[in-house]
């Protein structure tokens, strides 16, 4: 598993694990205001991404030399004669080439493939001007004033291969007054969209230093496991399995808890050979849980931005494995023979 260093976590807390900025790069085609309205952000003291690329699949777009003018690298490459993969690979290569972690979609017009798109999964965010699910496409304005909506408003998501399909990360209401037509309302959600657009991608590229959302990340993993539930325990999350009355903790969740720094998972291991093992393997991953570490539990760290959760899913799967009634096991190991 790649990862990067971590330092030593438990001495410096999670505050100061992630010291670089997130980086970006922003893919416009047009004169880009709301890539404006991120470069601008960007020179705020406290915004945690920079922009590394601002590219375009018109080179003669107004945005670009905006870009260029704040010392902005910038990229163009015409799509017109190419076929759409072949283009696609030329944006992908320049975004890799400035070092960027995500790609930023900011009145990007064209449709992406899904190579591409699959190559970014969770690292591609766009904003549209509705409320999603509502009026996904063209014209969304005049759709929403035609249906009678009291408010139209933009919405950031994620990027899939459907089209303003991926998870909404977030939106601003914008209201629609009696008197509005489309190009009155469009004029007004852009100023909401130049407000929510940074706001958003700083909340997501620093996603894995949120408490709540490192949390919720490990409690869907832990409940989608047969037979568990969430009883708190010493005043933080946890995760048993089997009925409320004979049910075994599988699972701890600690933000600060126990005498720790930082955020991590507690999980069960088969005893102190497996518990050295980790800990040789990967001493800034894991570490021994002061207030459980004699009764076989590992602490696996979580405030770090490259946790890789496939491995956090299979830590709390083996850890309910362990503690899981026989008549659970072994339905799971019949089921794994077919």
């Amino acid at each position: 598993m790649a990862r990067r260093k971590l330092g030593v976590v438990k001495a410096i807390g999670a505050a100061h694990i992630m010291a670089d900025k997130a980086k970006i790069a922003v893919l416009i085609s047009g004169r880009g205001s709301n890539m404006a309205a991120l470069l601008y952000a960007s020179k705020l003291p406290d915004c945690p991404y920079e922009i590394t690329l601002v590219a375009s699949n018109n080179p003669h777009a107004k945005g670009l030399e905006l870009a260029k003018a704040e010392g902005v690298e910038t990229f163009a490459h015409d799509h017109k004669g190419m076929n759409r993969e072949e283009h696609d690979m030329i944006m992908h290569d320049a975004v890799i080439k400035s070092g960027a972690d995500y790609i930023i979609l900011a009145g990007y017009m064209r449709i992406l493939s899904d190579a591409f798109v699959q190559k970014w999964v969770d690292k591609m965010l766009n904003i549209h001007p509705s409320l999603l699910p509502k009026y996904k496409g063209l014209h969304t304005h005049k759709r929403a004033i035609e249906a009678g909506d009291d408010y139209a408003g933009c919405s950031v998501h994620l990027v899939t291969t459907e089209l303003d399909d991926g998870e909404v990360l977030g939106q601003t209401k914008v209201k629609i007054l009696p008197d509005d037509d489309a190009d009155s309302l469009a004029e007004r959600i852009i100023y909401a969209e130049h407000q929510l657009y940074p706001a958003t991608i700083a909340a997501y590229v620093t996603r894995h230093q949120n408490p709540d959302w490192i949390l919720d990340q490990v409690r869907k993993r832990a409940l989608a496991l047969e037979e568990t539930l969430e009883r708190p325990s010493f005043g933080t999350p946890a995760w048993r399995v089997g009925n409320e009355k004979s049910g075994k903790y599988f699972a701890y969740f600690s933000h600060r808890h126990f005498g720790e720094n930082g955020i991590s998972v507690f999980v069960k291991t088969s005893g102190s050979d497996e518990q050295e093992a980790l800990l040789d393997a990967d001493p800034e991953l894991y570490f021994l849980p002061k207030f459980y570490g004699k009764s076989g539990w590992i602490a696996v760290r979580l405030d770090h931005d490259s946790t890789d959760w496939d491995h956090i899913e299979a830590m709390l799967a083996k850890s309910w494995r362990i503690v899981a009634p026989k008549r659970l096991t072994k339905l799971i190991d019949i089921a794994n023979e077919f």
